[in-house]
Parts: C-alpha cells; structure tokens; sequence
C-alpha cells in the first residue's frame, strides 16, 4: 500500500465520514509521519465505529481508545481488535472522562467528533488537554455547529458569541501572550501551553507544548518599560527617556485602558 495514499485507502475502505468532510486529507499531513510509533489515540464519538477501524490500521503500533455515550456492541461493528478499547460514558461528564485519564494517563492524540454542542466541546477541551502530551494534538471535528444555535452555537452575533470557534480564536492570543503590551494583564490558562493552531473548514487542530519565547518589543507586558530600556542601553540619557516613556507613554496607556474598559462596561462585553 502506497504510503503516501494509505490513510485515504483505509478510509475509503471502511467507507468513513471523515472522506466525505474532507478531514482525512488533513489527518494525513499531520500523521503520516508518527504513523509507526506507539500511541495513545483518544476519539470522542464512536458512531458506525468506521473511525476507529481506520486508526486501528493507520496506526498498528498504537492503542485506540474510543468514548461514546450509547453502549457500542463491538462484535456486531466489529471493534474486537486487540488495539482498541471502547468505553461508554459523556463526553460533558466530569467524573467519566477523569476515569479515563486516571486508567490511560496521557494522550499523544485526541479528537473530538463527539456531540459538537458548544458546552460539551468547550468542557472537554478544558477537562482533557492537560492530559495531551507535550507535542501532542488536539482535534475538534464539525466545527461548523459554532453556527448553528440549536448547538449552543450563535449565527447572530459572530464576533462575541460563546460558541465554541470563538473560544478556539480567543486561544490563538495564547500563542503571543508576551507580546500583549497590556500592564494590566493576567496570565491565562493556556499561556505557554499551546505551540500552534491551525483552523481549517469546519475543524481545528491545537498542538501543545511549552511557549516561553520572550517578546522584542514588550518587557512584562509594557510597551513602555522596553523601549525605555532600549533607549538608555544606547544614549544612557535616562531623565528624558524615563519622562517620555515611564510618564507620557504610561499615562497614555493608562487613560486607553480606562476609555476600553469603560466602553466595555457600556456594551456589556464580559
């Protein structure tokens, strides 16, 4: 079987969904290179259980845990493989998806093809990326129902909404935490923790790993503190320096802020 197209032939073969979405051509440039190695693989969402029998071929040497709310008869889908292990239980349960981490530890991959509801998505997200190993990726499928308000999404107010795509685009300022030249700002949960993200039609990719790369431009989130330090480093004249950017340029930051947050309170935008 031809390496390059193998993923694609598997799933074609078992007649998956994930062709049809147009996912599996991105699968593959993710995987084609970890394709060998021994993982652990965690899908959310087993359905007609097409999913994992692909994975548990792409990935011989990889185990294959699969997660649904319905019980799953694994003879009848034919999931009686040594590499895969199913187990039932929601995806919104706390106490469930803790268990399975307790039983497995970490995750290498994980994908999310689960009830795509905006408050299953984003709770799953927070309960198993702690879980994902450094390097490792997190999936989340069928992004489109962020649209769609019958699954928590909001087709009517895009930019502010709760959705689930919008809690994903909030996480890409993560990736450039210490270029927020915001004095005031508290560091977020996922600061340092997220390497990359990649959106694509209808799904997102999130690569975890350590991100401390320190700003050129912002010192401990001010503007202000680095090119004053920049500029006496070259002149060493520091009253004139210290006076346009430790007074004018802080007062100047300080009163935006004041006007932003003023704003934000008269808009309501928490």
């Amino acid at each position: 079987m031809n390496k390059e197209n193998d993923l694609k032939k598997i799933s074609l073969l078992y007649n998956s969904d994930k062709v049809e979405h147009g996912y599996i051509d991105i699968y593959h440039e993710y995987f084609k290179k970890i394709k060998d190695e021994k993982l652990k693989i965690l899908e959310i969402g087993i359905a007609d259980g097409y999913s994992l029998l692909t994975w548990s071929d792409y990935f011989k040497n990889s185990t294959i845990i699969g997660i649904d709310i319905h019980k799953i008869d694994i003879e009848e889908k034919k999931l009686d493989r040594k590499n895969i292990e199913i187990h039932q239980g929601s995806q919104n349960d706390e106490n469930f998806i803790k268990s399975i981490i307790e039983k497995y530890g970490n995750f290498d991959i994980i994908i999310d093809d689960g009830s795509h509801i905006a408050k299953d998505v984003k709770k799953t997200f927070k309960l198993l990326f702690p879980a994902l190993t450094n390097n490792g990726l997190y999936i989340v499928e069928d992004i489109q129902t962020s649209y769609i308000h019958f699954f928590g999404g909001n087709p009517f107010d895009l930019k502010y909404s709760n959705s689930h795509m919008n809690f994903f685009k909030n996480l890409t300022d993560s990736l450039n935490y210490q270029e927020i030249a915001n004095p005031f700002y508290s560091r977020k949960e996922y600061d340092s923790k997220i390497i990359n993200i990649s959106f694509y039609h209808n799904m997102v990719v999130v690569r975890k790993g350590e991100n401390n790369k320190e700003s050129k431009e912002v010192l401990n989130h001010s503007y202000e503190d680095m090119k004053y330090l920049k500029r006496i480093e070259r002149s060493g004249n520091k009253t004139r320096y210290f006076i346009k950017y430790k007074i004018i340029f802080k007062l100047y930051t300080l009163l935006l802020f004041i006007f932003y947050m003023i704003k934000k309170i008269l808009l309501f935008r928490f």
